[in-house]
């Protein structure tokens, strides 16, 4: 999909996973996996890190593969100006809630962090293992207040951007203590999962960034995305801190609903894009042809129940109504996550760059890092005007 990597729109979806440009060497993409303090690699002027905060306590999952891929495809669409640079980039996965390990602040190695889904309640107190909503999680809750530290931190510092998907959208709001998470009732039909819809709130069409969506959407600003969730998030007064809730549920009968879907705590410098977003859906996995050979693997090597499979599956395969509510998908998950990641990563290695004297081709204010559904390729730049309502 386009808004992954252009050698996948090239080439097709068979080169990316035979022959990604961003592992031919020189390669200019790695990852590391931390369970421990001890599994963090060592620092490396050549390579920007980016912080995966990865929530899923163990569990069997698609999202954390899908937000490495989509930087790995970054990598491999950046390979020509990394390569000139002398740059690469990494990612590494933290391992928060069951080996407790969490990144340095930014202001060193780490000036973009990602947060996953993941499973059960939001406050790990209430994470027994056999208590409604923790699906069999026991965990020790020790790593909370040092991830709502580091979530002060990343606020705090104006060159930092935290993008947050469903479990971190909720333990964000937790931090923030601006809404309560509530098991789906019976009423809206128990777990959401598969594609449902979100609105807009009406402040959020005239955002800068999320106006261009609401852009390309019709007058009642609805646009579909990828769903699995337990838990509704109810909004409450913001406490003191600033909140932008930027869409909300609509429920299988077209009526609102009374869950948020999406916040936004702080723009980056230009007032434009995002940099502390969070969202209660999985923008991250846009290109369900690969998630769905990821998921075939998975199963073949005996590392999921079939239930869990078959869920999955089906989410996966579920069809839209037709190819514009296919790219209504790729749009909405382009300006939730993919997005504001390539910009903030661009603007990390145009930073690092600099630092090092070396030259940087691809600005973050210039790149495209939109999905255009009109072109199926990445065509949107910050700096570009407005899109045009579509009707």
């Amino acid at each position: 999909m386009p808004v992954e990597c252009r050698q996948r729109l090239a080439d097709g979806l068979e080169s990316c996973l035979t022959a990604c440009g961003a592992l031919t060497a020189p390669a200019v993409f790695s990852r590391a996996w931390c369970g421990s303090s001890g599994d963090i690699p060592a620092p490396d002027d050549d390579v920007v890190d980016v912080a995966v905060l990865d929530l899923h306590h163990g569990w069997p999952n698609l999202g954390h593969d899908a937000i490495v891929a989509a930087v790995q495809g970054l990598a491999c669409d950046l390979r020509p100006a990394l390569l000139l640079a002398g740059l690469r980039l990494r990612v590494i996965s933290y391992d928060v809630r069951r080996g407790q390990v969490l990144p340095e602040p930014p202001g060193g190695r780490h000036a973009v962090y990602l947060g996953t889904g993941g499973p059960g309640h939001l406050d790990p107190r209430l994470n027994d293992g056999v208590s409604e909503g923790s699906q069999g999680i026991t965990e020790d809750p020790a790593w909370e207040p040092r991830l709502f530290a580091l979530f002060d931190a990343i606020l705090a510092d104006d060159d930092a951007a935290l993008l947050g998907i469903c479990h971190t959208f909720g333990v964000m709001c937790r931090w923030l203590g601006v809404a309560d998470a509530v098991l789906r009732p019976v009423e809206k039909g128990g777990k959401s999962a598969g594609i449902v819809w979100n609105q807009l709130f009406p402040e959020a069409t005239t955002h800068p960034w999320f106006g261009r969506l609401a852009g390309w959407l019709g007058p009642d600003a609805r646009f579909p995305v990828l769903d699995n969730r337990l838990y509704d998030l109810i909004a409450r007064p913001a406490a003191g801190r600033h909140v932008a809730w930027i869409s909300r549920e609509v429920l299988p009968t077209g009526v609102v609903g009374d869950a948020v879907t999406a916040m936004e705590l702080a723009r980056d410098r230009s007032g434009r894009v995002p940099r502390v977003l969070g969202v209660n859906h999985h923008p991250e996995v846009v290109n369900r042809a690969t998630q769905l050979a990821v998921l075939e693997r998975k199963r073949v090597r005996g590392e999921v129940t079939e239930a869990w499979y078959e869920e999955r599956r089906r989410t996966l395969t579920e069809p839209l109504a037709d190819m514009q509510g296919e790219r209504a998908l790729l749009l909405s998950a382009s300006y939730a996550f993919h997005g504001v990641l390539r910009y903030a990563v661009l603007r990390a290695l145009g930073e690092r760059a600099r630092a090092l004297g070396r030259d940087w081709t691809r600005d973050e204010a210039t790149t495209a890092v939109l999905y255009d559904p009109d072109l199926d390729a990445l065509a949107g730049t910050v700096s570009a005007s407005p899109s045009r309502t579509r009707a």
